[in-house]
């Protein structure tokens, strides 16, 4: 999917306008948080979840998947 993306200024920032069908695919709406990264290339990807929460979540799971029986003792 590509779409050109209107920039505008808002104060003395600037904003992107994103339409709907957009948001709607990103399940996001007005006072929801984006999150911008800049990928290996250079290029960027626009996400409605944290990319490195993401990361931190599969790695725990991993570790309470691999270490489940010391978890069990532990939480004696």
């Amino acid at each position: 999917m590509n779409k050109p993306l209107k920039l505008i200024k808002i104060g003395n920032s600037t904003g992107v306008i994103l339409p709907k069908d957009v948001l709607a695919r990103l399940r996001v709406s007005l006072g929801d948080e984006l999150f911008l990264s800049e990928t290996a290339t250079g290029d960027f990807t626009l996400a409605a979840r944290d990319p490195d929460f993401a990361e931190a979540m599969a790695a725990a799971e991993k570790i309470m998947r691999d270490d489940r029986d010391i978890l069990a003792v532990l939480a004696r």
